[in-house]
């Protein structure tokens, strides 16, 4: 089972990298003149590539964190912190869909958020890894 966690903190470290860079993507986006043609092209073109990135970690991520709770943790009592974990993780997952929906409208013309409001987006993942390390670490409850 250490190899399951083993690669389980691997996969959701490099899932990370990506949830925390395309939102600061989407800044970028958001700050570019209209006539700045080349640049958005580049930007896309990156956002696209690591948002495809990003799916090859969070699935493994996602199974390897149920196969060691199934394995190791189970429902017994003690285990809240763990349904709690999962509902944060849950949360990150509806993140990164947030994040591709955005793409989609980048890519399509039609994103009226300020780069100020993806300024906060990008903060979002921030609190809850935290929360999720500390669930796994303190176990709580």
């Amino acid at each position: 089972m250490l190899w399951v966690k083993i690669f389980h903190i691997f996969s959701v470290i490099s899932w990370f990298a990506g949830i925390f860079y395309l939102p600061r993507i989407f800044v970028n986006l958001a700050m570019l003149k209209p006539d700045a043609h080349a640049e958005r092209e580049r930007l896309l073109m990156m956002s696209r590539k690591l948002l495809k990135f990003m799916w090859f970690p969070a699935i493994p991520s996602v199974v390897l964190g149920f196969w060691y709770w199934f394995e190791v943790w189970g429902f017994g009592p003690g285990t809240a912190w763990l349904h709690a974990k999962t509902f944060l993780v849950l949360l990150i997952v509806i993140y990164h869909y947030a994040c591709a929906r955005i793409l989609k409208q980048f890519e399509a013309g039609t994103n009226r958020r300020s780069h100020v409001w993806f300024r906060w987006f990008n903060e979002i993942p921030v609190p809850l890894l935290l929360a999720v390390i500390i669930l796994v670490v303190l176990k709580p409850f």
